[in-house]
């Protein structure tokens, strides 16, 4: 993947970060420390802290991170340590051409990964996670292995469920990710509350491709429920 454009992180790339990890952590997507963001420029990321709660963090305490070799970049003046799902994220930047990564344990993402290995076209605003969001197979949280694994089931995708574990959305930009980490949590949401009440009906990929034909002519951005 060629790299985004190759510039420093700025106050304005910090405050971006911190803006996202407060949505996500006052949202109801996390619980205590749980989840982390990250923004990436060229062959660099900025990723949130180990430790900390996503609602509450100090933009000084964001580590920027080598994509190559997960180092912390010498002028990190603070005793905070980037997130243990860094090499998630690093693994994730190396095979796709995301910009910006939201991870989180939502609740229902969290329960659907229990249930399936794919939560299906439940409804057609999972058009903008690319279609199906398959379930990347269980492994140790923080490992090369779950890493692997959860690269692997973003091929060709936005959005990926981890298998007992959470979520994870890619994004062209924090904004991005984070809408649709929401998006995804609703879709979730509907799937679980749907096999809950019978046997429901999903759409066809002969509907999600009408659906993309749809936002092209209408030159529209499916962003959500309310699409």
């Amino acid at each position: 993947m060629s790299p985004p454009d190759a510039m420093a992180f700025d106050d304005a790339d910090r405050a971006a970060l911190v803006a996202g990890a407060r949505t996500i952590g006052t949202s109801g997507m996390v619980v205590g420390s749980a989840g982390n963001l990250s923004l990436r420029r060229a062959d660099r990321m900025l990723v949130t802290p180990r430790g900390a709660e996503l609602e509450d963090i100090d933009p000084r305490d964001l580590v920027d991170v080598s994509l190559a070799d997960g180092s912390v970049a010498a002028d990190h003046r603070s005793d905070s340590r980037p997130s243990s799902e860094s090499p998630l994220h690093r693994a994730v930047y190396a095979t796709t051409d995301a910009r910006a990564i939201v991870h989180t344990h939502a609740h229902y993402a969290t329960i659907v990964g229990t249930l399936v290995d794919e939560l299906p076209a439940i409804h057609y605003a999972i058009a903008a996670l690319g279609g199906p969001v398959r379930v990347a197979r269980y492994e140790t949280f923080g490992s090369d292995e779950l890493a692997g694994a959860v690269s692997e089931a973003l091929e060709g995708r936005k959005a990926a469920l981890m298998a007992n574990h959470g979520a994870v959305v890619v994004g062209r930009d924090v904004d991005q990710a984070v809408s649709l980490a929401v998006t995804l949590e609703w879709v979730a949401s509907v799937y679980y509350h749907a096999i809950v009440a019978g046997t429901p009906r999903v759409l066809s990929e002969d509907h999600l491709d009408a659906v993309r034909a749809q936002v092209q002519s209408l030159d529209y951005a499916i962003a959500g429920p309310q699409a």
